[in-house]
């Protein structure tokens, strides 16, 4: 059944609203048939501390290094993986820059930039548009130092709001609203959209009788409003296509740190579905480091002040972040794809790492990057140059992400093209 073109699908192919990507989505039927190569799909990984610099890099380059303590859960999957030396964004701040991890660009300074400060996940999900019932899903858990990773950024500057548990995701993933319910979100869609209908009309208006700067200040007010319009759409398209059926109970939420596994189980779930194609997992300062045993807390580890047996203890907790994105790519490893020769693994790019290289010295140079899967040539551990005047941005990862994914991007964020050295299996 072909999605109806409304009022605001013409208004959004006339340039008004999303990008281009997002509205070729938006006229395709709901229910499609399966192209003969698995979609693309793209799930980053972050924590709040980054990770212990001695324990994580390899002192070698290319194919045959050594593994450090850190990525030693990561063995089985060498072959399939990317380990990057002296990727940044070229700033400062700390624990203040830290949520910069997926755009490059400062929170404050976003609204300079041509694509404000969208993260690398929520432009993927632009093209995705409404081919899955969500074109992304942040998760993770509020607090933190600083209110966590934040990894998710809207085009205006808005930060997503994780989904802050394994039972509110399963409940997003697979629990279907009763008939009741359905007619109240209708009803509900319905009149906001009138509302928006309104508030657009009489901006429009005004837009007329403003001074050039206010007209800027306006512009993004149309912007916000543009996004809600597309979300307001998208959740009346998928108002009627049941949700799938779950494969085990609705789990219980136990904190971020026991939590972890289960929301890997559930994303994978998610991506295997084709719920989504884009997530996010943040890990904030709510992991629990007791729940490991340990008995002295996360953020106070990561200022271990060169304290042999707090280093021991910081790298415990984050050998086992390491761990389960081991484990999360094995799943994805042995999930053979139908009508295909990939694994699930082999059609989703995995990125993990922070916004903070060293939280001992507050720096958020030399980040700890990873990237799995995607159908990259992966195997290696790739240095690049660490000189200042010679470095090169992590944006340019996230361009040759952006391009696997199917955009044709020339530039994200602070990139200066895409990323030497890394290459495309198709």
């Amino acid at each position: 059944m072909l999605i109806h073109h409304s009022r605001r699908t013409f208004l959004r192919g006339a340039g008004v609203c999303l990008a281009v990507p997002a509205l070729e989505a938006l006229a395709r039927p709901v229910a499609q048939a399966a192209a003969t190569t698995p979609p693309r799909r793209m799930v980053c990984v972050g924590n709040e501390f980054g990770m212990y610099p001695k324990a994580f890099w390899p002192t070698e380059v290319g194919r045959d290094y050594r593994l450090p303590p850190l990525l030693e859960p990561l063995d089985e999957h060498r072959d399939r993986l990317t380990v990057f030396s002296h990727l940044d964004h070229g700033l400062k701040g700390g624990h203040f820059a830290v949520h910069t991890f997926l755009t490059g660009v400062k929170s404050s300074e976003a609204s300079g930039m041509p694509d404000g400060g969208i993260s690398l996940d929520q432009r993927a999900a632009e093209f995705v548009g409404s081919q899955t019932r969500f074109p992304a899903l942040t998760i993770g858990s509020e607090g933190g130092l600083h209110g966590g990773p934040m990894m998710s950024w809207s085009r205006t500057g808005t930060r997503i709001p994780p989904i802050t548990g394994p039972r509110e995701l399963f409940r997003q993933l697979f629990v279907q609203d009763d008939p009741e319910q359905q007619l109240v979100a209708t009803d509900r869609i319905a009149l906001q959209g009138s509302i928006l209908d309104a508030v657009l009309g009489d901006a429009k208006s005004l837009r007329r009788k403003v001074s050039q700067q206010d007209g800027h200040k306006l512009e993004e007010y149309f912007s916000a409003v543009r996004e809600v319009e597309g979300k307001l759409q998208l959740d009346q398209q998928w108002q009627n296509v049941a949700k799938p059926k779950p494969t085990s109970d609705e789990p219980r939420n136990e904190g971020l740190t026991k939590d972890l596994p289960k929301l890997y189980d559930l994303l994978v779930l998610a991506l295997q579905t084709d719920s989504t194609r884009v997530a996010t997992i943040e890990v904030g300062g709510s992991f629990v480091a007791s729940d490991l045993g340990v008995k002295k807390g996360y953020h106070g580890l990561s200022h271990h002040g060169q304290v042999q047996a707090s280093i021991d203890l910081l790298v415990q907790l984050e050998r086992y972040q390491v761990e389960q994105y081991g484990r999360f790519l094995g799943k994805l490893q042995a999930i053979q794809q139908p009508h295909s020769d990939q694994s699930l693994l082999d059609s989703t790019m995995v990125l993990f790492g922070s916004g903070m290289g060293n939280a001992n010295s507050h720096t958020n140079s030399d980040l700890p990057v990873i990237l799995a899967g995607g159908r990259f040539r992966h195997g290696e551990h790739k240095a690049y140059p660490a000189a200042s005047s010679e470095r090169v941005p992590l944006c340019n990862l996230y361009v040759s992400m952006l391009r696997q994914f199917g955009l044709q991007v020339e530039h994200f964020g602070t990139s200066t093209g895409a990323l030497d050295g890394l290459e495309s299996l198709g």
